[in-house]
């Protein structure tokens, strides 16, 4: 399952351009800040996605935006590629470096620059921590709504490239929602503001194609994010079912009676077991499925929304549910779902974190269809997920040591896509498509259509130095150069569009 890849081959050409950058490095930064050390360079070599491993060319860790302007000037100078990296906590390979590259870590450019209650902004730095930001708006009567579960240690420059969600963005929406303005390096060195202070600016929405792109566009330097006031009232509901269906039906209920919580997840018997085992978070005993469902807003509204749900969810089965009568036992019922991930490791040596999503209304038919194919493949699946917005996690299961293995969770685990998009979906909620699903794209898109993304990143980015070998399925031909395909494209021999 791993790929590893040394860099040894780097080129003559590119070694100079490495050189060229490593040297114009060490004019800026300090010597801790240029990392050229083979076995330092190697504890860069892969992101949250460990089943990919690449060894940099160089690392540099710049301590301000016209650090970070400078040395991304000197790649585009030089044709070095480039990829940018914040806590290395992503789930797609996304940061995963270029052997012939150089790693852009932003993890020192921690600064939360202002914090403006009368606009409910805060003005963050790339490597802030997500819940930094919540810290520090908190005594302003304000919060950061998007927390994914890595929210202690992520960063808000990654949450931007990848567009990152997490429980509360069913009812706060994603990073996406949150991100008002930013200041961005171009992949030629360039600063340049997107957004600003106002709700909305003019023209193309260039600011909306950064956010996702998952570092293919540019860097991010600075973002303007939205706050959100703290709610007067909060309810934590903890409800045990004997099936995924079950509770699938419930969720599918509140939201149909016109109630949008907080947050709605959902685990089953599998991730159970696992939080169990390493957390003692609890949970209700012989639960084949719980729901974790949190109300927020006025007082008011969240006791009426509270009786409904409660009633909602025992028409449709559930046979225990337990209300957090304090802060603990709240912090609890939440550290068994957002430790689920790691709490894996106690039951499996190794695992994949899928990310798919499908329309809410097709939860029960599609676990079913995983569970076919758990139980066809012989391969262990724990579901882990968002079941308010259909967003899944299925965590699959594997040990590396027995020959085989690896490649039998990779299948099953690309059978789970091939579900998510079969039922209207998208082989992505939340992670983004990174290197480790570029190759599922094809999936999704035609040829015409990934032709016409890589128009638009062209835009940005003619010399392809930008995260490149991300997102794109690339080579499709022997031989074939990362980027657009050769053959014309129909925009093209329309006379519309330019190829670079």
């Amino acid at each position: 399952m791993t790929t590893q890849a040394t860099g040894a081959a780097t080129g003559t050409a590119t070694r100079t351009g490495i050189d060229a950058v490593a040297a114009r490095a060490r004019e800026l930064l300090p010597a801790a800040g240029v990392i050229t050390d083979r076995a330092q360079l190697r504890t860069y070599e892969c992101d949250g996605l460990a089943h990919y491993r690449v060894t940099p060319a160089l690392v540099v860790v710049p301590e301000d935006a016209a650090q970070l302007a400078a040395i991304v000037r000197t790649c585009a100078e030089h044709g070095v590629p480039f990829v940018a990296r914040g806590s290395g906590t992503g789930l797609s390979g996304g940061a995963l470096p270029h052997a012939e590259g150089v790693l852009v870590v932003t993890s020192r450019m921690r600064a939360i620059t202002d914090v403006r209650r009368a606009d409910q902004r805060a003005v963050v730095e790339p490597g802030v921590i997500n819940l930094d930001v919540t810290r520090a708006a908190t005594p302003h009567g304000y919060y950061y709504a998007p927390d994914p579960s890595s929210q202690q240690i992520c960063s808000i420059g990654g949450n931007v490239a990848e567009n990152s969600g997490g429980a509360h963005c069913l009812k706060y929406g994603f990073t996406t929602n949150h991100v008002l303005g930013a200041d961005f390096v171009t992949p030629q060195g360039d600063t340049v503001a997107l957004g600003g202070a106002a709700p909305d600016s003019p023209g193309y929405d260039l600011l909306g194609a950064v956010v996702g792109s998952e570092g293919t566009l540019g860097v991010v330097t600075s973002t303007t994010v939205r706050l959100v006031r703290l709610p007067e009232e909060v309810r934590t509901i903890l409800v045990g079912f004997e099936t995924t269906d079950q509770a699938g039906a419930a969720t599918s209920a509140i939201i149909s009676a016109g109630i949008v919580p907080a947050a709605i997840e959902m685990m089953d018997a599998l991730a159970i077991e696992a939080a169990e085992a390493a957390v003692h978070c609890n949970y209700p005993d012989g639960a084949g499925a719980v729901l974790v469902i949190e109300l927020d807003g006025a007082a008011v509204e969240v006791e009426q929304e509270y009786a409904e749900v409660a009633r909602l969810c025992e028409e449709n089965g559930s046979f225990e549910q337990r209300l957090a009568t304090d802060p603990a036992e709240r912090a609890l019922i939440w550290k068994g779902r957002k430790s689920a991930f790691a709490a894996v490791g106690r039951i499996s040596p190794d695992y994949i974190v899928q990310d798919g999503v499908i329309p809410r209304t097709a939860l029960p038919e599609v676990l079913k269809a995983i569970a076919d194919l758990s139980r066809e493949s012989g391969v262990r699946v724990a579901n882990v997920f968002h079941a308010g917005d259909g967003n899944l996690h299925p965590l699959v299961l594997f040990d590396d040591a027995v020959e085989g293995a690896g490649d039998a969770a990779e299948k099953v685990s690309g059978a789970i896509l091939d579900l998510c998009i079969e039922h209207g979906g998208s082989i992505t909620g939340e992670h983004g498509v990174g290197m480790d699903k570029a190759k599922y794209m094809p999936r999704m898109y035609t040829d015409d259509d990934l032709d016409t993304m890589q128009l638009v990143r062209c835009a940005f980015d003619p010399q392809n130095i930008s995260n490149p070998g991300k997102v794109f399925p690339t080579p499709r031909l022997c031989g074939e150069v990362p980027g657009r395909k050769k053959a014309a494209h129909p925009l093209q021999q329309a006379g519309l569009a330019e190829v670079f």
